[in-house]
């Protein structure tokens, strides 16, 4: 029952009041905190349908005040998130940053950043949360709060805000993130036959045969690639010592690894190397990228999607769109696992810590264990890379 409004007394010196605003149809309550270094009276206020409200509002204020907080009445959750993405972010990967303003620019700043900080309560954010993970994948919602208890974090620092309520909700269960595939041994083979002479067909020969990942693969140099070998006890080989990710870094320490490559990778990726030395008139360092762009400069995720499906569509598949470069290497860790390859190599080839990661999300096929890698490859598509093999020495290609 909301009280009847009452004329208040009037606050003596360091005393609180509270009154009725009939302008906000509201009481306000303020304390006293005698006067800033400009001369002026400083007195935060709070505000509540009834007294007793106020008087709570009041005594958290005290309290937030006692512990050093300068809490502001309108400092909302736009205004902490903005913030965090101005001071928090500093020396993140651009994509990961772009990433995360995605998401809070179309889910955190519409449905909550307006909402006063202060005033924002668990199971206001355990209702958002619950709508959120009606529309959005498991990884999706974890950025989500990530991204609220940092932002709230820092205004913690910043003597902004007294508690972080995003510290108190419990994460819900989002939608199945979408499953990754593999290429049956047929669908790889169409692949390999597809856009032959172009570089992302040398790109898909990689990361197929050679198991690479496609953030490894776009920053790769030819210093790297060793098409007849470093001495005379090592075959043609790829080393897989950077990716796109921030300081260059590859994504484990087990993931810096040199892997072999397979007879077909070796004629594809020298062939490739050929038509840009020529295309360069001389001017060629073992620096060039791989797969460079028309500028020279490394390719962007975008570009790399849109013409491996592109590819795709050449290789005859019905729905490009519902596959990703990753999944090549879905494919790969599939092709090896069906042939017989340990796990545990298989996890060491990939540059996993351990097979676990291998087992549960990459691996689509379980057989026995049997050998292992780049001969394995050879063997798997042996009479469709002596095909392929004869064509490739049979003539030049168009770039």
């Amino acid at each position: 029952m909301t009280e009847t409004p009452r004329r208040s007394r009037k606050a003596g010196n360091g005393d609180d009041s509270i009154y009725w605003d009939k302008s906000k149809n509201r009481y306000i309550g303020a304390t006293s905190l005698g006067f800033t270094a400009a001369g002026k009276r400083s007195r935060p206020k709070v505000s509540g349908r009834t007294k007793t409200e106020v008087r709570q509002k009041l005594r958290e204020l005290k309290k937030e005040l006692e512990a050093g907080v300068k809490p502001s009445a309108n400092y909302t959750v736009r205004q902490a998130v903005e913030a965090w993405f101005e001071q928090g972010l500093k020396g993140r990967d651009p994509n990961t940053v772009t990433t995360y303003r995605s998401l809070s620019n179309n889910h955190i700043i519409p449905d909550l950043g307006k909402a006063k900080l202060r005033s924002l309560e668990v199971e206001e954010l355990d209702d958002w949360l619950d709508r959120k993970a009606e529309v959005l994948a498991d990884r999706s919602l974890k950025i989500l709060l990530s991204i609220l208890r940092r932002s709230i974090r820092r205004a913690q620092r910043a003597k902004k805000a007294a508690r972080n309520v995003a510290e108190l909700v419990e994460l819900p269960e989002g939608r199945p993130g979408r499953p990754s595939k593999s290429l049956t041994l047929e669908q790889a083979v169409s692949v390999l036959r597809a856009d032959r002479g172009t570089w992302i067909h040398a790109y898909v020969v990689l990361a197929l045969l050679v198991g690479v990942r496609t953030e490894e693969e776009r920053p790769l140099t030819w210093r790297h690639v060793h098409l007849s070998g470093s001495d005379s006890d090592r075959r043609p080989h790829v080393d897989v010592w950077r990716s796109v990710r921030r300081h260059g870094d590859t994504k484990t320490r087990k993931s810096r690894r040199s892997l072999v490559m397979p007879r077909y990778v070796v004629s594809v990726m020298t062939d490739l190397k050929r038509r840009q030395m020529r295309r360069n008139h001389g001017e060629w360092t073992d620096d060039n990228l791989v797969f460079p762009d028309a500028a020279g400069e490394q390719r962007d995720s975008h570009d790399v999607r849109r013409c491996f499906r592109a590819l795709l569509k050449e290789a005859g598949f019905e729905r490009p769109a519902a596959w990703t470069p990753r999944e090549l290497r879905t494919s790969f860790v599939s092709l090896l696992s069906d042939y017989g390859i340990p796990i545990e190599e298989i996890a060491r080839i990939v540059g996993h810590n351990g097979s676990a990661t291998t087992e549960l999300v990459y691996r689509k096929e379980l057989r026995p264990a049997i050998t292992a890698g780049a001969e394995a490859m050879d063997e798997i598509f042996a009479d469709a890379l002596d095909d392929l093999l004869a064509d490739e020495d049979g003539g030049e290609r168009s770039s």
